[in-house]
């Protein structure tokens, strides 16, 4: 097992990633709460897969529904995903360049980044919205259980209003850094 040096709080195996140092507060909604649901929808998907090979394995018949709900479920994750990614400041960027300028320019940079990815995201919301009434007006059933479909894509536009207020409370915190 390595030590730590003196003074030193951190794992010396682990590396401070890449990325901007804008000087900004950490969130003040923790980003675990993100993380915390990642985890549960990871647990539920391996159990549903894990009872789906068991099914498989002793019966020969497949649980229809867990390619259903696994579906589902990996969108929902995905977009919890994002939420934590845009909160942590952890989100994809390119940052060769913007590493490189002075701080003033670079949250320049970082503000017109998230405001772009704000409008996508709030694109998927509002259309999102649409396509959620739509399923529920039309009554549109899932193609492998029937239950209303609605029930499933509602998630996309909730969450993306979430990633939006994730987006703006960064947009609010490198705004107010200093340095």
């Amino acid at each position: 097992m390595r030590h730590l040096r003196p003074g030193r709080m951190t794992d010396p195996d682990r590396h401070e990633p890449p990325g901007l140092k804008l000087g900004e507060a950490p969130p003040r909604v923790p980003v675990a709460i993100e993380g915390a649901i990642g985890a549960a929808i990871m647990a539920a998907l391996a159990l549903i897969t894990f009872a789906n090979v068991l099914a498989r394995y002793f019966t020969n018949v497949s649980i229809a529904f867990t390619e259903e709900y696994s579906v589902a479920l990996m969108v929902i994750m995905t977009l919890v995903g994002s939420a934590a990614a845009f909160g942590a400041d952890k989100h994809i960027r390119l940052t060769f360049f913007t590493e490189k300028l002075p701080v003033r320019l670079a949250r320049g940079i970082e503000q017109l980044v998230l405001a772009a990815s704000l409008f996508v995201f709030a694109a998927i919301a509002w259309l999102g919205a649409w396509y959620v009434w739509d399923e529920y007006r039309f009554e549109v059933l899932s193609p492998g259980l029937g239950v209303p479909q609605w029930l499933y894509t509602v998630w996309m536009p909730v969450l993306a209003v979430l990633i939006c207020l994730r987006i703006l409370g960064r947009m609010i915190r490198v705004a107010r850094a200093r340095g």
